[in-house]
């Protein structure tokens, strides 16, 4: 990649944002209330950048993050990442994340152990709490000791955490309520 910029486009959760430059995506951003909001989110992360067209590799990225949206078991471990600025631990930490395949899960006390570091899983949560790259660093997939959700900092906190792996195949679906059946409540 050799141009500079960002985009916008729609997944089954709603408008995603990539931007670029020439090492790879430079920053990742989920859907916020509105496009323009997530637009915004996208240029805070990325240190600025104008919207523009995406060369191939960030059209390719496009589409395996949309396939992966859409419930389809994508590696999305082929996308380029510029990792400037990414503080080494953190790096390491990306690195365990992006080999958890869709549906599968670690806890941060296994991504710490992962890296080297028992009893760093605070760090860890850390390290995935400022993650620029959501769904391609899939830190989503990662949950506390005992099954529970941990943290999750994108843009719906934990609904959107369990929303992605529901749609993984990591957690099954809530089963629907009486209320739901009936039509009184959605």
């Amino acid at each position: 990649m050799t141009d500079r910029g960002i985009t916008l486009f729609d997944t089954a959760v709603g408008r995603c944002g990539l931007a670029w430059g020439p090492a790879g995506l430079t920053a990742v951003a989920l859907p916020e209330s509105g496009p323009g909001e997530t637009l915004a989110r996208l240029r805070r992360k990325a240190g600025g950048g104008e919207e523009a067209n995406p060369p191939p590799p960030v059209r390719a990225a496009m589409t395996a993050i949309v396939a992966l949206l859409r419930g389809e078991p994508r590696d999305l471990a082929e996308i380029a990442l510029d990792m400037a600025g990414v503080p080494a631990f953190h790096r390491r930490v990306y690195a365990v994340a992006r080999t958890i395949r869709p549906g599968a899960t670690l806890t941060y006390g296994e991504v710490a152990a992962r890296v080297g570091e028992p009893g760093a899983a605070r760090a860890v949560g850390q390290a995935l709490g400022r993650n620029p790259f959501p769904i391609v660093v899939p830190c989503h997939r990662v949950l506390a000791a005992g099954g529970r959700p941990g943290g999750f900092s994108a843009p719906g906190g934990l609904d959107t955490k369990f929303r992605l792996l529901v749609i993984e195949g990591a957690v099954p679906p809530p089963a629907p309520s009486l209320f739901d059946a009936a039509g009184l409540r959605g």
